[in-house]
């Protein structure tokens, strides 16, 4: 198989390995019929907010995935490999240990220039959205994930402030022995190492599961070092009728440097330099996270009562290329909900009723950045990084969301689900830098909306089933996107609106040939007052955000896999047909322009065999060209690369230990990872490592 970086034409290889895959699936499966046991979807999903419900009933788009039992042998540092061959979902890792990857579902959360944006994500079902509805994704950790479902589309409106869907990350089930445990080392390119202890059990009606990491590595570029320690903590336990559960992440990050982006030019000629200007003003962030949360649930007559609190704390120091960002965070936020089944007018209902309440504090400080200035009125002591105070406020967010669903089932044969949730999320900015030039910035906003959804779902054989939903979302600005003015000032922008999106779908999912799983889907999202980044020339990088008048959204998802004999195979196909329809900047119309920072085309394919405790994971993914900029005057070229995994698990018994050799980006494929969406001065481009290799060493007791 050629892999070429760089050229057009990516996709064939990878599509003809997909029609191989689908193929030998489907001839392997007709041949085994008769003496392998049948593959079954996963038997309930949790991410539509109940539990025990065959997602054959659910008539919207949900994947399920567990990274580690089918693909065996990743290193849990990127995202990008955790979601790998979800349908829908894609993941442009940025290679910037200071910026979060951009991770968006149907192409919402793509202008994202930091943080998730448009998604809504949770942990156990504990929110890490904050209220005003960005997700910082550096403190998920991914050690201990068994299993991840996620909502696609405009059906996660019952979740809240988001437009694009749920990701809800679960952890393992913790170990049947009363105590277990592990460490585990990794090193390869870069100097990266990674160690990790995991420890976890079950002791009666409790069991518990945590792991704790330290990570070091210089990164694929200059400028790009970063050190981290992190981990997770979950227990759970049983008193009576009451099923209780406490979880804590916790994050610290002393070193994460910021590269930045790349002109064309630069890209192509050093494309592991970073940018002089991210150099000169040593852009890095410090951050230190913890959240707790505390989640229950239990029986109340023939219904079922569940709720849930957390709360959290967050300390940020930024230095970018045009400021220096302090931040001190409090989060804190809760969430009820009742489900109960009844009969009303001849029908049986199954209604579920909530509400989620969350709360976000920021106290937000910014200085003239002052590195690499000799002396200026904004930096008046050489040699100190912090200049003139520009912004010292505190930014309040409050929300609430009322919720209300109905399904109903007829005949064992179909289903039907009605929803609908009202959003009130208010801004508040106090402004504390008052002086005779500088007016008080202080005010609020309060952004609402109601959300209706409805679908239908016909399991038409006992193994498959079609459906079809219409449903509404509504998200608003973050504080960051609210509060940056291409003026200068402090407070909220008055002009910058929430946007709305209405999405109509239709289906299909089961099993074929007892061994092939599919999930296939087509939708057409309009989406009003689309929320654009864009930056101005000498704002030094400084990004803002606007309005689109109209946007649609086209797309088709196709998802696969199967186990034939010793062999896990996966893949996955997402055509985003993404188009302004009105938005005009200036006296320049973009109707018609694809709307940026999102592929066209994007392939995955994932082959895993298994014999004896070995293992082989090959894994290959293709993109085509994307865009950078809403004027589509340039592109990041489309590509495709291949990676291999090969080691052991639980060998030789107790303590038993698990090997494993990792080569990513096989065949040495120059390429870009992420691009900076609208970026001044033509730096878009974000580079993707070469090849680089990672190989380490489990040691597990009692596992």
């Amino acid at each position: 198989m050629t892999i070429c970086g760089n050229r057009r034409g990516t996709m064939l290889p990878l599509a003809i390995s997909l029609a191989a895959v689908i193929t030998c699936g489907t001839v392997a499966a007709n041949a085994q019929q008769t003496d392998t046991v049948p593959q079954k979807l996963a038997p309930v999903v949790t991410v539509t907010r109940e539990k025990g419900r065959s997602p054959l009933e659910v008539p919207f788009a949900v994947s399920t995935t567990q990274p580690d039992s089918a693909r065996p042998g990743q290193k849990h540092t990127l995202l990008d490999e955790t979601l790998f061959l979800l349908p829908g979902v894609t993941v442009s890792n940025r290679n910037n240990p200071s910026q979060d990857p951009r991770v968006s579902i149907r192409g919402f959360g793509a202008r994202s220039a930091f943080a998730v944006r448009g998604i809504r994500i949770l942990r156990d079902g504990m929110p890490l959205t904050l209220a005003d509805g960005s997700t910082p994704v550096d403190y998920l950790d991914l050690e201990s994930v068994g299993e991840i479902e996620v909502i696609r589309g405009s059906a996660s409106a019952l979740y809240g402030n988001a437009s694009g869907g749920v990701i809800d990350v679960h952890s393992a089930p913790p170990p049947a022995a009363p105590f277990a445990g592990g460490v585990r080392g990794l090193g390869g390119s870069n100097s990266f190492q990674r160690w990790t202890g995991i420890f976890g059990g079950t002791d009666g009606p409790v069991g518990y599961l945590g792991d704790f990491n330290y990570t070091d590595q210089n990164g694929s570029r200059d400028h790009s070092r970063q050190r981290v320690t992190s981990g997770y903590g979950r227990a759970a336990w049983t008193t009576g009728k009451t099923n209780l559960a406490f979880q804590v992440l916790g994050f610290d990050e002393p070193l994460a440097e910021n590269p930045g982006a790349l002109t064309r030019a630069r890209l192509d000629s050093a494309p592991t330099m970073a940018d002089p200007q991210s150099v000169l003003k040593r852009a890095r962030k410090v951050v230190s996270q913890v959240q707790l949360g505390l989640s229950a649930d239990r029986p109340v007559g023939s219904g079922q009562l569940t709720a849930n609190i957390y709360g959290g704390t967050r300390d940020l120091y930024n230095p970018l290329t045009y400021a220096v960002v302090d931040l001190g965070r409090a989060s804190y936020g809760g969430g009820a909900r009742f489900a109960q089944k009844v009969r009303f007018i001849g029908l049986d209902h199954n209604l579920t009723f909530g509400a989620d309440v969350a709360q976000q504090s920021d106290h937000r400080r910014n200085w003239a950045n002052c590195n690499a200035v000799a002396t200026s009125p904004s930096c008046p002591t050489p040699g100190q990084e912090q200049g003139v105070i520009q912004i010292d406020q505190n930014e309040d967010v409050s929300s609430i969301g009322p919720y209300l669903r109905d399904e109903l089932g007829f005949a064992n044969r179909y289903f039907v689900t009605l929803g609908v949730r009202a959003d009130y999320v208010r801004f508040q900015v106090h402004d504390h830098l008052i002086t005779e030039t500088d007016p008080d910035n202080s005010g609020n906003r309060t952004l609402h909306a109601v959300s209706p959804i409805g679908g239908v779902s016909w399991r038409y054989r006992p193994l498959h089933s079609v459906y079809a939903n219409v449903s509404t979302a509504f998200e608003t600005p973050t504080t960051t996107e609210l509060g940056t003015q291409p003026s200068g000032a402090a407070g909220l922008n008055p002009d910058l609106q929430p946007q709305y999106s209405t999405t109509y779908e239709v289906g299909a999912k089961g099993i074929a040939f007892l061994h092939l799983r599919y999930d296939a889907s087509v939708f057409d999202t309009e989406v009003r007052d689309e929320l654009i980044p864009y930056q101005v020339p000498g704002s030094s990088g400084r990004v803002f955000y606007r309005n689109a008048g109209h946007t649609r959204r086209q797309g088709i998802e196709i998802g696969i896999s199967a186990l034939v004999g010793d062999f896990t195979l996966g893949g996955s196909y997402t055509l985003s047909h993404f188009r302004f329809q009105q938005f005009v900047v200036d006296s320049a119309s973009y109707a018609g322009n694809s709307i940026p920072g999102i592929p066209v085309d994007q392939l995955q394919l994932s082959a895993t065999w298994k014999r004896g405790g070995y293992f082989v994971s090959l894994e290959g993914i293709a993109e085509s060209k994307m865009f950078v900029d809403d004027g589509n005057t340039t592109a990041a070229p489309g590509y495709s690369i291949m990676s291999i995994r090969l080691g052991g698990t639980s060998l030789f018994g107790q303590p038993s230990i698990s090997p494993v050799l990792g080569i990513s980006n096989l065949f040495d494929a120059r390429y870009v990872g992420s691009v900076s969406v609208n970026a001044s001065l033509g730096k878009f481009f974000e580079p993707a490592p070469g090849r680089t290799l990672f190989a380490g060493l489990s040691v597990n007791m009692g596992r």
